[in-house]
């Protein structure tokens, strides 16, 4: 297995085109500490040296973890880790706020055992809060040396090149990455996202591979599918096969499985190798619960799949199609009714 590496944007920073996913360490997934320090140190010694993680990962028990990992390792390896979600009771502990970011990366700071972060990144949106605001916490957090660089993660194409244009407008850092969640279920951030990032020259981390467990070769066509448990029990909805949504992934599931039969490889290894094959990407993150995962995505690590293969994709699942919709910040245009309908009374004059 030969670990390949790229330029993470315009950062300068060299990463793994494996990026270890920390999600599932801690007890949302993994709580054995030891087993998931194992996971790591597995990772960096097949040449993983990027690893993602957020302060709302098990509450902050992932950071714990990651850092306990990274103990006499951390130079040589390239941490990301994100805030926005809320992180306990009352207010002013989430959000993109400069108040709520200055407190909270004193927090993950300290959770993973380090002076520095090499990526920081704001994990969704926040319509209260201004984006000029957001950016001029994260380059005065710059120029501190709290972190190195800084990005979003699942930020609609709008948002990311308003945010580009205030950074110049302002004179602010801007944002080197995008995180958005992209697969072969999971094909619409290429139609204007991607191309988007490549025009920005921002680095893409994206997330998802495996289509919550649909590309893990688990759910199969005429299958038992249990809805009581892993994933399916969390959001059944998108498991169910009565549903004919649902029946269409397991539909094209089946033949991503011929496809990868044919390439020698597995599934899960057959959609990281499709994600690494765009031109925009950078690093695909996987986030292994046991070592068991972790090793079979590792040993395709350097699979490489030909114009062939990635046509019989196209044919599969056409250029941009999303069969399946990751669960991603929603814009309150669309949360917020009152933002869609004019008041009754002018609706009323008005007819």
């Amino acid at each position: 297995m030969t670990m390949r590496y790229r330029i993470l944007g315009g950062t300068g920073i060299e990463v793994s085109v494996h990026c270890l996913g920390a999600m599932m360490f801690g007890y949302v997934g993994n709580p054995d500490h030891d087993d998931c320090v194992r996971i790591i140190h597995a990772a960096l010694d097949q040449g993983v040296n990027f690893v993602d993680t957020a302060d709302m990962y098990s509450a902050g028990e992932s950071e714990e973890i990651v850092g306990k990992a990274l103990k006499g390792r951390r130079d040589d390896v390239v941490l990301a880790t994100k805030v926005h979600f809320r992180m306990g009771e009352g207010p002013n502990r989430s959000g993109n706020s400069r108040l709520w970011i200055m407190k909270e990366v004193e927090q993950s700071l300290r959770r993973l055992g380090t002076d520095w972060i090499d990526l920081y990144q704001i994990h969704r949106p926040d319509h209260t809060t201004d984006i000029e605001e957001t950016l001029s916490a994260l380059t005065d957090l710059v120029r501190q040396g709290k972190i190195r660089a800084f990005g979003c993660s699942s930020f609609p194409t709008a948002e990311i090149a308003q945010a580009q244009h205030v950074s110049e407008r302002r004179a602010l850092h801007r944002f080197r990455t995008e995180q958005p969640p992209y697969s072969l279920l999971a094909r619409g951030v290429e139609k204007d996202l991607l191309p988007l990032c490549r025009q920005y020259g921002m680095g893409v981390l994206t997330w998802g591979p495996l289509a919550s467990g649909f590309l893990t070769g688990r759910y199969r066509k005429g299958g038992a599918i249990d809805l009581t448990t892993g994933r399916a029990a969390i959001t059944p909805h998108r498991f169910d096969p009565s549903i004919p949504e649902n029946a269409a992934k397991l539909d094209v599931v089946e033949k991503l499985v011929e496809l990868a039969g044919d390439l020698g490889c597995t599934l899960p290894q057959l959609a990281v190798a499709f994600v690494a094959a765009h031109p925009a990407v950078t690093s695909v993150i996987t986030g292994p619960r046991t070592m068991e995962q972790l090793d079979d995505l590792l040993k395709g690590a350097s699979l490489t799949l030909d114009d062939a293969a990635l046509d019989r994709i196209d044919e599969i699942v056409p250029p941009g199609t999303d069969l399946y919709q990751p669960n991603v910040w929603q814009p309150q245009a669309l949360v917020d009714p009152a933002l869609r309908r004019r008041p009754l009374a002018e609706r009323a004059a008005a007819g």
